[in-house]
């Protein structure tokens, strides 16, 4: 898995290194967790360049998960774009390789099971999650849909592992994640030690437990081009953030 990059032309040629590595190994599925560019008219928010990404990650010979980010879509009303009208570029780009289970109309959330638990990609960006623009609350609508049912599924399997580009937890004052942030602190005490958060945005390794019974891990992202290889069996508790 990996997040949040490439962001300059030294950081394409990283990325065709890193996919080098990725390639040279046995995995099951490999995640990028979004913000697959700057957020510019000339990078992230502009058409080329998101071909150009598309045409980078098909050189992954495993099967390839993209979680949408701000910096695709909602951070380019910015530029004066509409950012539902970028989102609906994005699955036109990227949706048709995913090959899973999807939510209907929001091809974006994904659901599949490996090693006994049920992986859900969820359509959360950072920057506060959109927040004030009206198509958050449908899309959060659909989040909280699509993440009971993910959680119900693994009630009876080892696990939940959640995708998704935002950190919920960088500024607890940020309304834009107040609930999903209950409902992850439902869900571990719900499944304690049977769910685990990846995502990306604040550009840290970190993993941890933000939230009682909830592990989460965070990649690297920007300036720093790495990915994290993580076994599919779930993994024991890690100690929560003071």
């Amino acid at each position: 898995m990996l997040g949040d990059a490439p962001y300059s032309a030294r950081e394409v040629a990283e990325l065709d290194r890193v996919i080098d590595e990725i390639n040279a190994q046995e995995l099951a599925f490999v995640v990028h967790v979004g913000d697959i560019g700057q957020s510019s008219l000339a990078q992230a928010c502009g058409d080329a360049w998101l071909e150009q990404r598309q045409k980078q990650f098909a050189r992954i010979r495993h099967r390839f998960i993209l979680v949408p980010g701000d910096n695709e879509w909602s951070d380019c009303a910015r530029h004066g774009l509409d950012p539902v009208a970028r989102l609906q570029r994005w699955r036109e780009l990227f949706c048709a390789a995913a090959r899973a289970d999807f939510q209907p109309g929001r091809c974006e959330h994904l659901r599949w099971e490996a090693g006994g638990r049920i992986f859900v990609t969820l359509n959360v960006p950072g920057n506060d999650n959109n927040r004030g623009h009206a198509e958050m609350g449908a899309r959060m609508q659909a989040v909280e849909r699509w993440l009971d049912e993910a959680a119900e599924l693994a009630e009876a399997r080892d696990g939940l592992v959640i995708l998704m580009q935002a950190n919920p937890f960088e500024n607890f004052r940020r309304e834009g994640y107040a609930g999903l942030r209950a409902q992850l602190a439902a869900l571990g005490r719900r499944m304690p030690g049977r769910v685990t958060l990846i995502h990306g945005d604040t550009h840290l390794s970190r993993d941890d437990e933000p939230l009682p019974g909830l592990r989460r891990i965070e990649v690297w992202g920007s300036p720093f081009v790495r990915w994290r290889r993580e076994p599919l069996e779930a993994a024991a508790p890690r100690t929560r953030t003071p």
